[in-house]
């Protein structure tokens, strides 16, 4: 089963170190312009704070796009920092910004990489994650005495039924992983006795509750 994890949920946390507030923002976005809109935005909305950095993974794996900004900081001391936690919590689909106001001591590059990535920590803990999974769209004709049953015996049978269209015939429209298209079909014959044909339309990336 082909899937990666994401944020739960937009948010943030606040942690502060020697004076110095590191204000983690995290976002769900689908593109890269939707990354960088999320950047321009808080540094927009935080005038007054020194730096802004950020870092965002989009897309599945095994090769999600990668970014991340130092905004001024020492190189290597925010942006990247803020990268390896996406990455070692296997979270895509996301926009992680460090909005810092200097407290007037220097940190250090050590200090700073730890609080970056301290900052990132918390609000990835405060948002949880969910898992994203790739699947396939079918649909099923059945007759109207039929359809009931079928529906019903799909759901045992641990079946997605997304949708359930009423027209000259009832149309279930089911969703699974692509891998298993060749059980599907078996076990769709054989709730109806051959009667109906299973029929595939298109792969998406689906949130799992």
């Amino acid at each position: 089963m082909i899937g990666y994890l994401t944020i739960a949920r937009d948010g943030a946390a606040e942690i502060e170190e020697k004076r110095s507030r590191f204000l983690c923002t995290l976002a769900r976005v689908e593109s890269e312009g939707d990354a960088r809109e999320v950047v321009e935005r808080l540094r927009r909305q935080h005038w007054d704070a020194r730096h802004t950095c950020s870092a965002f993974r989009i897309g599945p794996p095994p090769q999600p796009v990668e970014r991340s900004n130092d905004d001024g900081e020492p190189a290597g001391t925010a942006g990247a920092p803020m990268l390896e936690v996406l990455r070692g919590a296997g979270v895509s689909d996301t926009v992680a910004v460090v909005t810092r106001w200097f407290g007037g001591t220097l940190l250090g590059a050590g200090g700073l990489v730890r609080a970056y990535s301290d900052a990132v920590r918390t609000a990835l803990g405060e948002v949880g994650t969910l898992r994203r999974e790739l699947v396939r769209e079918y649909s099923i004709e059945a007759p109207y005495d039929a359809a009931g049953r079928l529906e019903t015996d799909l759901r045992s049978s641990g079946v997605a039924v997304l949708d359930t269209a009423y027209g000259a015939a009832v149309t279930l429209r089911i969703g699974a992983p692509p891998a298993q298209e060749k059980r599907l079909e078996a076990l769709v014959a054989e709730l109806t006795a051959g009667a109906s044909v299973l029929v595939p339309g298109t792969d998406q990336w689906v949130d799992l509750p």
